[in-house]
């Protein structure tokens, strides 16, 4: 592949049509998303539509736009043009061959502005290129698939998109919201569940090998090489288009049984009208999630914990001129509720060991 810097520029120009003021890799699948949706039905889902020269070239003026760091190789995306004019005739032919196999993944953490970290992988500059390649062939066939519920890391959907929508269906007297926030959803995807949807739709046995061998690539922590038998990495082009194509069924889940959502990502809130449709809605969904997707169970929410303890805070201290029943008579309710609404989640078992519904003085 001839990666000359005026031709990238020529290429890149001509698939993204109007959207030169955007940026990112979703916004790169969005552009050739437009394309693509009207010649999806004359090139079929398969590695060579993977890597014809459009799609790659437009795959590589997204990974250099994206920067990131090295993988394990050290080869950095400044890099990139010098190896691929050395190298992509022999991995081009791997890749027709079906015997491709990608380099191990770079795991590292980063902090969360909330606390804690987040585990990130980071593939090589390579295989960022051939995974943004599958990405941006994938996404027309997927997308209009999709729920109009979901809003993340889709072409022309964003964050605000679903705070709007949120907000409408908390006007219109859905004030109760169940928060299913997937506890480490990345770390946990089955491989199985999620080739098996792939494979409906995608027939060419190379491009299903290849994906799966990007989803159990090793993982790479200091001098630590580690298989990965579930789960994908996030960081990769690939990982958010996967994720939406699986978490669709939960959509299509929600949309069968009349819920009003709005999903991004592994984060969806369901908005009721009332708490017991809260406690119901999220005792059929931890069911579906754990039976049908084998995901794990709804945790709660950092703040909503926080809120918590907060009220207990103002219950229980600088009330010294109060008998120790009278503040339990306040407390009580409130961690009985809070037991009956949560009791669902793991971390909530865990943080609430030892009470059984009633502080006695």
């Amino acid at each position: 592949m001839d990666v000359d810097d005026a031709q990238v520029r020529e290429t890149a120009a001509r698939a993204a049509g109007s959207e030169q003021n955007s940026r990112g890799s979703v916004v790169g699948a969005e552009a050739y998303t437009a394309k693509g949706e009207q010649t999806k039905a004359e090139v079929p889902l398969s590695m060579e539509a993977v890597i014809t020269r459009s799609n790659l070239m437009l795959a590589y003026q997204r990974v250099v736009e994206n920067k990131g760091a090295a993988g394990v190789d050290n080869l950095g995306v400044g890099e990139l043009k010098g190896w691929l004019k050395q190298h992509w005739a022999s991995v081009r032919e791997a890749l027709l061959q079906g015997n491709y196999v990608p380099q191990a993944i770079r795991q590292v953490e980063i902090p969360k502005p909330d606390g804690g970290v987040r585990t990130l992988g980071i593939p090589t500059v390579v295989d960022r290129l051939i995974q943004q390649a599958i990405q941006q062939h994938l996404t027309p066939y997927y997308e209009s698939e999709f729920s109009d519920s979901s809003y993340g890391f889709r072409p022309g959907r964003n964050a605000g998109q679903a705070v709007q929508q949120a907000q409408s269906y908390m006007q219109s007297g859905r004030r109760w919201v169940v928060d299913l926030d997937l506890e480490k959803f990345f770390d946990r995807v089955n491989h199985d569940i999620l080739m098996s949807r792939l494979s409906g739709k995608i027939k060419d046995v190379r491009l299903l090998k290849l994906i799966r061998r990007y989803l159990e690539a090793d993982r790479v922590v200091g001098s630590e090489i580690t298989r990965r038998r579930e789960g994908m990495p996030q960081g990769s082009p690939l990982s958010p288009l996967l994720s939406n194509i699986l978490l669709t069924d939960l959509d299509r889940e929600l949309e069968r049984r009349g819920h009003k959502f709005c999903r991004y990502a592994d984060d969806c809130n369901i908005y009721v009208c009332s708490r017991q449709a809260g406690e119901h809605a999220m005792k059929e969904i931890s069911h579906y999630l754990e039976t049908k997707l084998k995901i794990t169970k709804l945790k709660i929410s950092e703040s909503s914990l926080s809120r918590l303890k907060d009220k207990i805070r103002r219950l229980t201290v600088g009330n010294s001129s109060r008998s120790v029943k009278a503040v339990l008579r306040e407390l009580n309710p409130v961690l009985r509720g809070r037991m009956k609404y949560f009791e669902l989640t793991e971390a909530w078992k865990s943080w609430m060991v030892g009470y059984d519904g009633d502080c006695a003085a």
